[in-house]
């Protein structure tokens, strides 16, 4: 069972290089399930048991099946992730001609460990916005084949590169491409191609677009006992798929919203991200009382998975030894008394106990004193609706990496979990 859910899971994240791509496989599997699309420009009816969903920039997705019990009497079983992953995204005005190659000016998205995206085949994909027959359009597309690398420097003209050096983001960043005694490149002109390609379309004027190189190296099980997976954008695609399996696999007594923002590695705060409107005003259209809404919400309860740091059996001093969580050894609760997870007794107390009932190993973490912590879109919910959370992860190495690794058995903890969670009955 694991093994067959790892690998689901990196098929899915195969099919998803971009947040525009990860909201468009997940409306497909939405839709093969029988939820109805929503837009914001109309106006809603909403029916009794119905399912539905509703995007937002194409990047951000929220999806929800009403129960058998009133919103305001029972309130919403919430799971929250983010479609978003550090990456390199290519610049407005990006090609480069130095040194008999042509490369594309790239800027770092969110908090990239950017050592492992050199000697990597690269492909690029995302959003195109253009004028066709008069019209403004937009298209997602994906150059799947590998397209570019950035090479490293050979250590015999860096016999310093094994002590680390500081990554120039500016000149040692740019992939390559070509080289440039050909044929003079135009990133427009390959787009254009890939338009027709794609679906067909000619005579297009390329107008803008949101691209991002990706590592072309599908995922992957490894481990003498195929104990792990190993993928590009686990944080957090694995929280999205297994978000979205629970959701579709659990039953219908209750009321069950699923929401995947855009923009959480950079901070969240933009129309489509956690800090943004997006879930109150969704909730706000389904229950424009405002006195139904505040009871609704104040009986909801908002999972946040997003993916935690597993103890490195090469580093075990860089966590705190009481709180240190294994890999394959169950879904980890996150905790900081900071407000940097959204964590407390009760919503902590509810998952613990959710996964006791189910069988489910569960740990728990909290970052050593003298260290930072990271945060999640738990606190951001949380603060911008009102909604009790719960912050939670399944254990990683090489968070931000262009590899990221993760247990097989975990992903079907998780699976098992958020399902459980969907159709609790009473929460407490």
């Amino acid at each position: 069972m694991s093994n067959a859910s790892s690998q689901a899971l990196i098929n899915f994240i195969h099919e998803s290089p971009t947040p525009f791509h990860a909201v468009s496989k997940m409306i497909g599997q939405l839709e093969a399930a029988g939820y109805q699309p929503l837009y914001e420009q109309d106006s809603w009816s909403i029916q009794a048991g119905g399912r539905y969903y509703v995007t937002r920039n194409d990047s951000s997705l929220i999806a929800f099946k009403l129960g058998k019990i009133k919103l305001e009497e029972s309130g919403f079983r919430m799971v929250g992730a983010h479609t978003d992953s550090p990456c390199l995204q290519v610049k407005p005005q990006p090609e480069l001609n130095k040194s008999g190659c042509w490369q594309l000016g790239v800027a770092v998205y969110g908090g990239a460990l950017l050592s492992p995206w050199f000697d990597r085949d690269l492909s690029l994909a995302g959003r195109v916005t253009f004028t066709h027959q008069g019209k403004v359009q937009s298209r997602l597309i994906n150059i799947e084949s590998p397209i570019a690398i950035i090479p490293n420097l050979a250590i015999h003209l860096n016999r310093e590169a094994n002590k680390g050096w500081a990554i120039n983001q500016q000149t040692e960043l740019p992939p390559i491409i070509a080289c440039s005694d050909d044929i003079p490149f135009d990133l427009k002109a390959l787009l254009a191609k890939q338009l027709f390609s794609e679906y067909g379309l000619q005579e297009v004027e390329l107008l803008d677009y949101e691209l991002s190189f990706y590592d072309n190296q599908k995922g992957n099980i490894v481990g003498l006992n195929n104990d792990f997976i190993t993928s590009a954008r686990l944080d957090n695609l694995l929280s999205c798929y297994t978000g979205l399996e629970a959701l579709l696999h659990a039953n219908d007594e209750q009321n069950c919203l699923l929401i995947c923002t855009d923009h959480e590695e950079v901070g969240s705060c933009s129309a489509c991200g956690a800090d943004g409107p997006f879930l109150e005003q969704v909730l706000t259209r389904l229950m424009p009382d405002p006195s139904a809404l505040s009871r609704c919400i104040e009986k909801s309860i908002l999972v946040s998975a997003d993916n935690a740091h597993a103890q490195h059996p090469n580093y075990p001093q860089k966590h705190d030894e009481q709180h240190a969580p294994k890999i394959n050894a169950g879904p980890v609760i996150k905790i900081n008394g900071n407000q940097r997870y959204a964590s407390n007794s009760i919503t902590a107390g509810i998952f613990r106990h959710l996964c006791q009932i189910n069988q489910v190993p569960v740990q728990t973490f909290v970052t050593r004193s003298d260290m930072g912590c990271g945060s999640t879109i738990g606190p951001i919910a949380a603060s911008k609706v009102g909604v009790k959370t719960v912050d939670i992860g399944l254990p990683t190495w090489a968070m931000h990496s262009i590899r990221e690794v993760a247990g097989t058995k975990d992903v079907t903890y998780m699976m098992t979990i958020l399902k459980a969670f969907y159709e609790i009955e009473s929460l407490y």
